[in-house]
């Protein structure tokens, strides 16, 4: 392991349910990854030379999110209502809503994306982080989760009943000129909460480094956006 990784036991409120995550692989996959820390190779990934094209619902830190909720069935729908302004990083991310409402079968679902605007490849950090992998909202009572795991949670419900622990490591991957790297997320109540998806509006935050090869970051800044359950 390199020495400037860390490694530890995140979290998610109640007694854990681990979720084993891989360790670092060599070499780099399409999403980027390499020396500085492998994705987990049953996290959904998805990186294209081409910035994904604006749909109803996507909120760029260089437009304005939508404020028009998709109809919906089912429980609560998500709706964006607010996007921070563009890092000052050769990265610019974005958010999309790709499931709006909670069904029987699954949660609410979002789309996170990193574009970069650099000349030549970045390398971006924590691997996990920036793209909102289990990340909380700020009041504790939201999580996103990668995008189609199986997580301790009822059907129709999606409140966690158990927490979650992952062991983690500090992970980067590299984002080619131009291009850019999205992955699904998905949202969860926390099991510290007391009704399934609560509605009302919630704040989620994260850091977003551009790292140099030894995994240590140049230049960091916190980028968040607002959804609205309803």
């Amino acid at each position: 392991m390199h020495p400037t990784r860390r490694r530890w036991l995140r979290r998610i409120g109640g007694p854990a349910f681990l979720i084993g995550l891989a360790g670092c692989a060599g070499g780099s996959n399409g999403d980027g990854d390499g020396d500085g820390g492998g994705e987990d190779s049953a996290t959904p990934t998805e990186s294209s030379s081409e910035p994904p094209p604006d749909t109803n619902g996507i909120g760029s830190c260089s437009d304005s999110a939508s404020g028009t909720r998709p109809a919906g069935t089912g429980g609560p729908g998500v709706t964006l209502v607010a996007v921070d302004d563009c890092p000052a990083l050769p990265v610019q991310p974005a958010i999309e809503v790709v499931r709006e409402a909670a069904t029987p079968e699954q949660p609410p679902g979002l789309r996170t994306v990193l574009t970069s605007t650099a000349d030549e490849p970045i390398r971006v950090g924590e691997g996990r982080a920036v793209h909102f992998e289990y990340v909380m909202d700020d009041a504790g009572e939201l999580v996103l989760l990668p995008g189609g795991g199986e997580y301790p949670a009822d059907p129709d419900c999606w409140r966690l009943h158990e927490g979650i622990a992952t062991t983690e490591e500090y992970r980067t991957f590299e984002i080619e000129a131009g291009g850019s790297s999205a992955r699904p997320v998905d949202l969860y109540a926390t099991p510290d909460g007391d009704a399934c998806l609560p509605v009302g509006e919630y704040r989620f935050e994260t850091t977003i480094s551009v790292v140099s090869e030894a995994a240590e970051p140049e230049s960091s800044e916190r980028w968040g956006f607002s959804i609205l359950l309803e």
